[in-house]
């Protein structure tokens, strides 16, 4: 899930998880955005919210995995530390069913650091993609930087969140391009926030121009933001029409 900031990818997010949950299967949502609302999205209560701490910043779980420290003087450190027991270990495990990781910031390449906390990160993001025996929601900030070719290159579906609005759109297709130039196969658009149907038709016509189809109109619901406002699921929110939307998007996901 990408987008723009603001679009709603972490409601998108937490009600495909919480969907794919009640299927009875095993989910694990990553909030891989610094902005970081999936929580809150998925219910986790505030005073539990508060107690998350990032992997970013498990200091110590770095040190152990990777041979060296965050802060300290650089030096050699693992490139492949060992990854495949954090989800069991570290996740928030949801009322409804989704075990969640929340990352923490990541180092681009472009920031001239490659760093312990970076390499553990993107040794995880590498290795729950790959993983077979889970559904993977990963919630993104705008752009895929964060993801190595051939980790991006085994996602099965990149969704791009897009508000009605010419700078959304200008996000999306650049998200697009960027993710067919990686080698992903399917990128789709989510439109979110639809106030009328004239919107749809318009965003649609923008987004057909980057050949970015759009799977999904979700329409605005203001109890979506009163949920968000009271840190409630979105899955409770009572916005019968947004969550059919959504769930019609994930029939769609899989006949794709």
């Amino acid at each position: 899930m990408s987008g723009k900031g603001g679009v709603g990818k972490s409601t998108v997010a937490a009600v495909l998880a919480s969907l794919y949950a009640r299927e009875g299967r095993k989910v694990i949502a990553v909030d891989a955005d610094p902005a970081s609302s999936l929580p809150a999205a998925l219910g986790v209560p505030e005073a539990e919210r508060e107690g998350i701490v990032p992997l970013s910043r498990m200091l110590d779980l770095i040190e152990e995995r990777t041979g060296a420290r965050p802060g300290n003087a650089p030096g050699l450190f693992s490139l492949n530390p060992r990854v495949d027991d954090i989800a069991d270990k570290y996740a928030v495990r949801t009322a409804g069913g989704v075990q969640l990781l929340v990352l923490g910031t990541i180092r681009s390449p472009g920031s001239g650091c490659f760093c312990p906390e970076s390499s553990l990160l993107k040794a995880l993001l590498k290795h729950l993609v790959l993983d077979e025996e889970h559904v993977l929601v990963l919630d993104m900030e705008a752009g895929l930087e964060h993801l190595g070719r051939s980790t991006i290159q085994a996602v099965d579906v990149l969704l791009v969140v897009v508000e009605p609005g010419r700078r959304s759109v200008d996000t999306a297709s650049r998200i697009a391009a960027m993710a067919r130039e990686l080698g992903v196969r399917k990128v789709f658009a989510v439109l979110n926030k639809v106030a009328e149907p004239e919107q749809v038709d318009e965003i649609v016509r923008l987004l057909r121009t980057s050949s970015l189809e759009c799977l999904a109109a979700v329409p605005y619901d203001e109890r979506l933001v009163r949920a968000d406002l009271a840190g409630a699921p979105a899955m409770a929110s009572g916005a019968v029409d947004a969550l059919d939307a959504l769930s019609a998007l994930r029939q769609r996901i899989d006949a794709r």
